[in-house]
């Protein structure tokens, strides 16, 4: 118990006294360090970043369609057969797609050279070592800034702008070419479709013709009412007929016309019903046995023309902008910024790799001179390597002339 009290105790302070007795060490040597990094630094080639900043225009060719602008235009009828063919804008995805693109990359490198700047001659650590040299970043105001480093300040920017010029002549062959077969696609529908309009409308025309039926709701109207009237008509002159006969008796001549009168309009009413010719040939009067069979085959063949024009609404506006489409040739990306050659340097950034590398240096050399100040107050080693690592740091010392 005496020796564990007798013991003394580390403190902070005694960390930082042995901190200051090997400050020459620590102080020499990062200096050193320091000098020998920043040569290193001066021996890394300098490279320059170039920055050019495009947007997608709304409602561009862009879309693959080029049909967005029409369709908002349009009804809803062809909005929602715009949606059915997969014609809604699309995203900048697409651009981020043709910038990492194999073919822009190789187009890219063979016209600069950069199999001989990068000094690689297999093409996948060639494309893998360009693309560690481009950024392709999203703003905060919904553009694009594609960036490249290279030494050269001058081809840095030649390279941006070359590959803003390149994604966007692609994106025009790919809009046309999809134009091309939106055009194709749509005018085959749409070839179809006046085919079966037709049809329909000959049917309904032959169906009208053959049953006398133009409209049903309305001719429907008019015989309910005709028939009426004809109903109305036969009671008063059954009223009459019975007046007649009552106070004048069955043999009186006026009794006889009336009853004519009576059984004339029971026959109209009657041929009006149950007849299987039109009334009087009649093109607005229909049987009114036949009407529920009639009037379901108008309403088929008249749904049938509705359905088929209401096609047509969506098909010929699309067709005729899928046409315009595919021969329209516009750019589909804006530039606004276009990329300068880069006045500062992008890399090294030698101050922070010389503060980086002094830090780590800083503390291997405190953890040793730690090390040291223990390894050399040990009074018996316990093995070879202990008793040369205090002679190691005995020549530290001496070499130093360091006061322990």
């Amino acid at each position: 118990m005496a020796d564990d009290k007798s013991r003394k105790k580390t403190t902070f302070s005694d960390y930082i006294y042995i901190l200051y007795k090997w400050k020459k060490f620590i102080i020499i040597n990062l200096f050193i360090v320091a000098v020998v990094i920043i040569g290193i630094t001066f021996l890394i080639s300098k490279t320059y970043k170039s920055t050019t900043t495009v947007m997608v225009p709304p409602q561009s060719s862009f879309d693959l369609t080029g049909l967005s602008g029409l369709i908002s235009g349009r009804s809803s009828t062809a909005s929602f057969g715009a949606k059915l063919l997969g014609m809604s804008s699309s995203s900048d995805d697409i651009i981020y797609g043709l910038l990492n693109s194999r073919g822009v990359l190789n187009k890219t490198i063979k016209k600069f050279h950069l199999d001989a700047y990068y000094k690689i001659k297999y093409q996948e650590k060639l494309i893998k070592a360009f693309r560690s040299d481009l950024s392709f970043e999203p703003t905060d105001y919904g553009m694009i800034e594609i960036s490249v480093i290279n030494e050269s300040p001058q081809i840095s920017a030649e390279i941006a702008n070359y590959l803003v010029k390149i994604v966007d002549s692609l994106n025009i062959q790919i809009s046309m070419r999809v134009a091309t077969n939106n055009r194709k696609f749509i005018g085959k529908r749409y070839l179809q479709n006046v085919n079966d309009l037709n049809n329909a409308e000959d049917s309904l025309y032959l169906f009208q013709k053959k049953s006398g039926i133009i409209a049903v709701p309305q001719q429907i109207e008019v015989q309910v009412k005709a028939s009426a009237e004809l109903e109305a008509q036969l009671l008063q002159k059954q009223l009459t007929a019975d007046m007649i006969k009552t106070q004048m008796g069955e043999s009186s001549p006026l009794y006889s016309d009336a009853l004519t009168q009576v059984n004339f309009l029971k026959d109209k009413i009657k041929q009006l019903k149950n007849s299987q010719q039109l009334a009087d040939n009649s093109n607005i009067f229909i049987p009114f046995k036949n009407i529920p069979k009639l009037a379901l085959q108008y309403y088929k063949y008249y749904r049938e023309v509705e359905v088929q024009s209401k096609i047509m609404e969506v098909l010929l506006p699309l067709y005729e902008q899928s046409k315009v489409e595919e021969k329209k040739n516009i750019p589909t990306l804006v530039v606004i910024d276009n990329a300068i050659p880069a006045d500062l340097k992008y890399s090294p950034k030698r101050s922070l790799i010389v503060a980086g590398f002094t830090l780590v240096f800083l503390f291997i050399f405190v953890i040793m001179v730690f090390n040291g100040e223990r390894i050399l107050n040990v009074e018996e080693y316990r093995n070879p390597l202990e008793e040369k690592e205090a002679n190691f740091f005995r020549r530290i010392k001496k070499l130093y002339k360091l006061k322990i």
